[in-house]
């Protein structure tokens, strides 16, 4: 329902957009504009752009490699996602690569993460090029976050360069030094000081836990959305906030497109705006028509950092070029819901009001306390429709890299067999004389209307099947 109302805010808020501009455009700016610089200095500073030249060679390389082994073995793959109440497959292909069991949710949609090499973990990948592209992909990872650390200092050093005194530079080796014991970053690259006290946040908001790769061919789409506001043409990806974020973490892009840099730029291209043949991200002030937007080139090997609140404050879009383009987008998920440890723990939590006769085997169920019957029928909703079914819903997409993810969801399956018994025991109990009238009257509305919301979500569940 909380979902369903943001998405109504979302509507009217562009509908009453799109009536104050009428026909006209916004205006919006790019690198070749005077006041490109100024506009980005002073609405757009948490923004920061880095060249491929910034990037070491070697780390470009294998990362790249990657990318083309993921597409040579087919593991980049469009999500039906729901948008307004209706099913679309999204225009961009995707794989979502990250810490072993974790999640990460978008339109409706929970993608598993393909799990890079990780200590302590044993994964068996399909090749040895599905590991090395996935373990190239955790190595852009380290190196972005470092990068993020880094200009967060830098932004808390602008921040407060006028209170900077001696004692701050003592604290400021300590903190340096917290650092690299910590394995964020080496000695030599902490320049600028960030107090101790704030080093768990700053870690927090930095400390990538999965990546989303993007795929698109922009000449193998029918069709593609123009931009609405500014004019700015194809869109790949349109106006939005990422979803399911850590509360003011930065998000980075890795951006590569296919073909070689100097052959994807127009070369007479002198008219006003971007020049379509080159990938470009959007960015707005969101919901603002005084500010004009921007509209920043992305060439092989470029990558943006997304500071601190800017997620929120602004929306960004991606704008196709003429070339095949790759991204990884660098996220701290929200992963307070979404990570097997959470919902093993949910299953656990509901069976223990599970109990078995020493005797005769039989099952039964220990309370059957409103309160207890509810929280055990919430997390049997939770187990089938935000795991389960998303899961299977995506067949077997996972087996093209590994088959890490097939023993947890048979664990998970076995849970919600015992859970489905649980509610034939519910059932049961309530028509039972055992309660009160008043007790069992509350149990059975409780009840209904979980299982009613069951019914549902099982209807569009395979409403959702039967349309692919």
């Amino acid at each position: 329902m909380k979902r369903r109302a943001g998405e109504r805010e979302k509507e009217l808020k562009k509908k009453k957009l799109l009536e104050e501009l009428g026909e006209g455009k916004l205006p919006y700016l790019t690198p070749a504009d005077a006041d490109f610089h100024h506009l980005q200095k002073t609405r757009y500073s948490k923004l920061i752009f880095r060249k491929s030249d910034t990037v070491p060679e070697e780390l470009h390389h294998m990362v790249q490699e990657g990318f083309l082994t993921l597409r040579k073995h087919g593991c980049f793959f469009q999500d039906l996602v729901r948008i307004k109440g209706k099913d679309f497959f999204t225009p961009v292909s995707r794989i979502l690569i990250g810490n072993p069991g974790c999640t990460y949710k978008y339109l409706n949609t929970r993608l598993f993460t393909v799990p890079w090499p990780t200590e302590g973990c044993e994964i068996k990948y399909c090749s040895s090029q599905i590991h090395d592209a996935c373990k190239a992909l955790i190595k852009l990872n380290d190196y972005l976050h470092i990068e993020a650390v880094k200009a967060l200092q830098g932004q808390y050093l602008l921040d407060t360069k006028d209170i900077k005194d001696t004692s701050v530079i003592d604290r400021e080796q300590n903190f340096a030094t917290s650092l690299t014991e910590k394995g964020s970053f080496s000695k030599d690259q902490s320049s600028c000081y960030v107090p101790e006290d704030d080093y768990t946040s700053l870690n927090n908001r930095t400390s990538y836990n999965l990546t989303l790769l993007n795929y698109m061919d922009p000449l193998q789409m029918p069709y593609l959305k123009q931009e609405p506001y500014f004019g700015m043409g194809n869109m790949a990806v349109s106006w939005h906030h990422d979803e399911n974020l850590v509360e003011r973490s930065t998000v980075a892009v890795y951006s590569y497109s296919c073909e070689d840099s100097s052959a994807e730029e127009t070369s007479d291209w002198n008219l006003k705006g971007r020049d379509p043949a080159v990938w470009h991200v959007g960015l707005k002030v969101a919901w603002d028509i005084e500010t004009p937007g921007l509209a920043i080139p992305l060439r092989q090997g470029d990558f943006y950092l997304m500071l601190d609140d800017l997620n929120m404050t602004h929306q960004h879009c991606v704008l196709a070029g003429f070339s095949p383009r790759f991204s990884s987008t660098h996220r701290v998920a929200d992963c307070s819901r979404g990570t097997l440890e959470y919902i093993f723990g949910q299953c656990e939590l509901a069976l223990q009001n599970l109990q078995t006769d020493p005797n005769s085997m039989a099952l039964s169920l220990k309370s059957v306390e409103t309160a207890v019957v509810k929280q055990v029928e919430e997390i049997h909703n939770e187990v089938e429709f935000e795991w389960l079914r998303q899961f299977w819903f995506q067949g077997k997409r996972y087996l093209k890299c590994t088959d890490w993810w097939l023993k947890p969801m048979a664990k998970l399956e076995e849970f919600w067999r015992k859970m489905e018994i649980m509610t034939s025991l519910a059932l049961q109990e309530v028509r039972k004389k055992e309660q009160t009238e008043e007790q069992r009257n509350e149990t059975i509305s409780c009840l209904l209307l979980l299982l009613t919301e069951r019914q549902r979500l099982r209807n569009e569940w395979t409403a959702s099947w039967e349309g692919t």
